[in-house]
């Protein structure tokens, strides 16, 4: 299939190795500032009195963003392609990810205003290049649409409907009137949502994970060895071999943390301090917790609970025959934040492109496209989501990495 080589291509070595080599680059150059995020959040992690979103808000809409259905279903088909041994590469790829993340959120925290925001600023003020601030802004529309829309509530209405027989037309009728109310009341009414919806979500799911973990505590040192040794063997994936491992590991923890991508910069960009070191280390606590506590439980779950890597199979030990409703609800939950922030990551780029015009259009498109999502499954909308994921992440990283060589920004490293 055509698509499957375009993505295959797009997203081969070369974006895997860039997006590595970069995280590594600025983990040195920020000497690695992921271990000091602790103390660093505590003297630098309050916001300011600026108008805009609260800090919180903007925390919980960036994770909903990232915590869609790559936390639960990405997880899981990650393990079942690469093996255990993805799941070390999905660390590999948070750690690197939080210095990239922190930087460019310092870069957009600096460079944006009412005009230019999050990754399409910093292109066209700090590197001068507004055409890649323009395919940047095209490549984030285009994702909004596919896998920030239609594909997370297509992943939702198939989960939904091996729980439940239900007409997918007023499941589709029903998304629209909701995502259309919520997305049109702009940034503070999606911050509200989100703020009210990811922390119960992500605390219900957290003790369900623990829960399952705690019954087989015993072979939780088994499966460490098994992610650590099959990380770096050709038993890591069936057919795949080490490349499998790494390559599923790294594309999945970029799907699952958005780590330089550029999404994360937009939402920040929203929020109501315009402290670079703010906007930074929140982003920075986003992927911690996105891939490193919420992906890992997700992993140990399905390793140590079930023999098919079936989230809702291993929940079952602790939750019997509702896990099944209960994996439902959290899918509906997560995706759900994800459409929403996703609107305003894709709204952003939309204005972007035609600088305010047609705005009010947009939101009716947008609640379209996810309301198609409940009516029929979205293979090829998954692939042509990873194809503008790896586009978006390309020129995002590339503007970066031409940066960092041009030595165009200081280094940004906060007193701890």
């Amino acid at each position: 299939m055509i698509l499957e080589k375009i993505n295959n291509f797009i997203w081969g070595n070369g974006l895997v190795f860039l997006l590595l080599v970069t995280g590594l680059i600025l983990t040195f150059k920020l000497k690695f500032i992921q271990f000091q995020l602790p103390f660093l959040l505590i003297k630098h992690g309050k916001s300011g009195n600026n108008q805009g979103l609260s800090q919180f808000k903007t925390v919980c809409m960036s994770l909903g963003t990232a915590m869609g259905t790559g936390n639960i279903a990405g997880v899981s088909s990650a393990i079942a392609i690469g093996g255990a041994g993805a799941v070390f590469w999905m660390w590999i790829s948070a750690f690197l990810g939080m210095a990239t993340v922190y930087w460019e959120n310092i870069l957009s925290a600096r460079y944006s205003d009412n005009e230019l925001k999050g990754p399409m600023a910093y292109l066209t003020k700090c590197l001068g290049s507004p055409l890649m601030a323009l395919f940047f802004a095209i490549f984030c529309v285009c994702t909004s649409l596919g896998m920030g829309s239609m594909a997370q509530i297509s992943v939702f209405a198939d989960a939904f409907g091996q729980c439940i027989n239900f007409s997918r037309p007023i499941m589709a009728a029903a998304v629209f009137a909701v995502v259309l109310i919520v997305v049109r009341g702009g940034g503070q009414r999606i911050g509200t949502a989100a703020q009210f919806l990811l922390p119960l979500a992500s605390v219900a799911y957290t003790v369900a994970c623990i829960g399952v973990i705690a019954l087989n505590i015993r072979h939780i040192p088994h499966i460490f060895g098994e992610i650590f040794s099959e990380a770096f063997n050709f038993k890591s994936a069936v057919g795949g071999g080490i490349g499998a491992a790494i390559s599923t590991g790294i594309r999945r923890g970029l799907f699952s943390n958005e780590a330089g991508l550029g999404s994360s910069p937009i939402l920040h960009s929203a929020a109501d301090s315009s402290s670079s070191e703010t906007q930074g280390l929140w982003s920075m606590f986003e992927v911690f917790f996105d891939t490193i506590i919420c992906c890992t439980l997700t992993a140990l779950t399905v390793l140590c609970g079930s023999e098919n890597f079936s989230p809702a199979a291993a929940i079952s030990a602790v939750l019997g025959e509702f896990s099944d409703t209960f994996i439902t609800a959290e899918l509906g939950i997560f995706s759900f934040c994800t459409v929403i922030g996703w609107y305003f990551c894709g709204m952003t780029a939309f204005n972007h492109i035609f600088k305010g015009r047609f705005t009010e259009y947009f939101a009716l498109v947008y609640a379209a496209l996810a309301a198609c999502g409940a009516l029929f499954s979205a293979e090829s909308v998954w692939i042509l989501s990873d194809i503008f994921n790896g586009l978006m992440a390309f020129v995002n990283i590339s503007g970066i990495i031409i940066i960092i060589i041009f030595n165009k920004c200081n280094s940004f490293i906060p007193n701890a």
